[in-house]
């Protein structure tokens, strides 16, 4: 099985942002409209299977287009990955 294309922290922030647009009743296609990317550019950052990732600026767009802080949508602490060096 091959290993995730993202890490946690990608994730998590990922995840977080998809949990709130749900509860707003977004869907892909208004994220993709707001950051003008295509809907399939959010479909793939959502997918735990590819490479693409939110760039810092889209990161503080969505905050701004969901009402939240970005201290909402980014996790409380570090998350560790294991493959850093100790």
């Amino acid at each position: 099985m091959a290993s995730p294309k993202k890490t946690k922290f990608e994730m998590a922030v990922i995840n977080k942002i998809a949990e709130v647009r749900r509860e707003q009743g977004l869907s892909q296609d208004d994220l993709a409209l707001f950051l003008d990317v295509t809907r399939g550019f959010i479909g793939q950052v959502e997918s735990p299977n590819s490479p693409s990732t939110y760039s810092l600026n889209q990161i503080n767009r969505l905050a701004y287009k969901l009402g939240c802080s970005l201290h909402d949508i980014l996790p409380k602490s570090p998350i560790e990955e294991k493959d850093w060096d100790d």
